[in-house]
């Protein structure tokens, strides 16, 4: 199985492919681009490296969220074109448990986290042995406090992956057994997203192409700036 996936959830855009469970090239770009400019080159790129034609492809993955509004929509409007395109199926990805999947070998918990601004992140938490995590909560948007209370009571060292990572370690100060996990494991990168893919993908988890869609955990900052002014307008109204 030949799988391609392609991550836009974040400031870094990435894509990979996976043969038969096997990296066979991955491609990393983090310079301030957006990934309109970067991620159809990169996979066209990466096909061409690897002696493929789109046409190879067996399954496209692709993450679906949280993460940043516009990347999201641009990662999985590229993947639904190519799907609809070459009639292929398609498996949606976590953002989180890709970021989790980010760190083999670590015996713990890991608390991927993605900065959410207003002193939020996106996160989710995943018990971590020798192979893939498995997954104790589901993808959710939480205050930092809030994040100190889940991370407090548990009983194993505590990872923390995600480009919000350095914000929570700083912020979470002092709670026991908290890690940072290294500098090149905090990004996402589109091979994990592959091989949380393949495992979607083994279990028949597929969707068509026009089912593709985001999952964002909280209104657009445009719609919640909008509704803060409605709020502020009725209350001055009183």
């Amino acid at each position: 199985m030949i799988i391609l996936a392609v991550d836009t959830s974040s400031q870094a855009a990435s894509c990979a492919i996976m043969r038969d469970g096997v990296l066979a090239g991955e491609f990393f770009c983090n310079v301030g681009l957006t990934h309109s400019q970067t991620a159809m080159p990169m996979v066209e790129a990466l096909l061409h490296i690897t002696g493929l034609a789109a046409g190879d492809l067996d399954v496209l993955a692709v993450t679906t969220g949280p993460g940043s509004f516009t990347g999201l929509r641009i990662g999985i409007s590229s993947i639904k074109g190519m799907a609809l395109a070459l009639d292929k199926p398609c498996v949606e990805v976590s953002t989180l448990e890709a970021l989790a999947a980010g760190v083999p070998g670590f015996q713990g918990y890991l608390a991927p986290v993605m900065d959410a601004r207003r002193e939020q992140v996106y996160t989710a938490l995943f018990r971590s042995h020798h192979g893939m995590p498995e997954r104790l909560t589901p993808d959710a948007a939480l205050s930092l406090e809030e994040l100190r209370e889940r991370l407090a009571p548990l009983d194993a060292p505590v990872m923390l992956v995600g480009d919000g990572s350095v914000l929570c370690y700083q912020a979470l100060e002092g709670l026991p057994g908290l890690l940072l996990a290294p500098e090149g494991c905090r990004h996402q990168r589109a091979g994990w997203v592959a091989a949380v893919g393949a495992q979607l993908a083994e279990q028949q988890r597929f969707v068509d192409a026009d089912q593709l869609a985001p999952t964002y955990l909280r209104l657009p900052q445009a719609e919640r700036e909008r509704m803060e002014r409605e709020q502020q307008i009725a209350k001055e109204s009183l």
